[in-house]
């Protein structure tokens, strides 16, 4: 497994990678990370390396800020994907980056455990957004996906689908939750992204929440 640290700090650096050898105890095989201070070399490691498996990326770095590397990121590499780290707690530019593709959003403040739990599950093919994300209906640009209503209808199991994936859970979750197979959670997935007109997890999440579907509220 490799996973590249994208990070102008040498000793944020130097932390993520200690807490990230905690995937070792998880994964078939060894953890190795990579070391970028700067978005050039960021990009140089992704082409030199096509077997990533995940990048962290900081949202301010000194030659292009976050959301400008996760948007050449995704054009490089659409399949990879990138979890943004950040000292903000700005609502608006969680959404921002929420919207642009990253897979998910993590704040500095956070603790090492909570960083695993989210990489493993982004890893899954899961996606997180923060708490303290507010309400979706600021999110910047239009829509990502539009639904044909009037050809296409979500069933009442889709809605269940889509609501876990809008809590961020993995195939192997879901079909754990609803008591179903993973391949059948895998054909509920596909027909919401007919629903949405969308063809990857994340702009799943973004064009429903636009369109006023919303993550249930957490009671804790």
């Amino acid at each position: 497994m490799k996973i590249l640290v994208v990070d102008d700090h040498a000793l944020v650096r130097e932390g993520l990678c200690q807490v990230l050898k905690g995937l070792d105890k998880d994964a078939d095989d060894v953890v190795e990370v990579l070391e970028a201070p700067h978005c050039a070399r960021a990009f140089e490691l992704a082409d030199q390396h096509p077997d990533l498996d995940l990048v962290l990326l900081d949202h301010h770095l000194p030659d292009l800020n976050g959301l400008e590397a996760l948007q050449i990121f995704g054009k490089q590499h659409p399949e990879l994907p990138i979890i943004m780290l950040s000292g903000s707690v700005n609502p608006a530019i969680m959404r921002q980056v929420m919207a642009r593709g990253a897979a998910a959003f993590l704040t500095k403040s956070g603790l090492s455990h909570e960083l695993l739990a989210v990489v493993r599950l982004v890893l899954d093919g899961g996606i997180y957004s923060p708490p303290e994300m507010a309400s979706p209906a600021g999110l910047p640009g239009g829509s990502i996906g539009t639904a044909n209503s009037s050809s296409l209808q979500m069933t009442p199991r889709q809605e269940e689908v889509l609501f876990l994936l809008l809590e961020g859970h993995a195939n192997k979750d879901i079909s754990r939750t609803l008591q179903v197979s993973e391949e059948t959670v895998k054909n509920h997935v596909t027909g919401i992204f007919k629903y949405f007109g969308v063809q990857t997890r994340i702009k799943v999440v973004v064009a429903a929440t636009q369109q006023g579907y919303t993550r249930p509220v957490s009671s804790s």
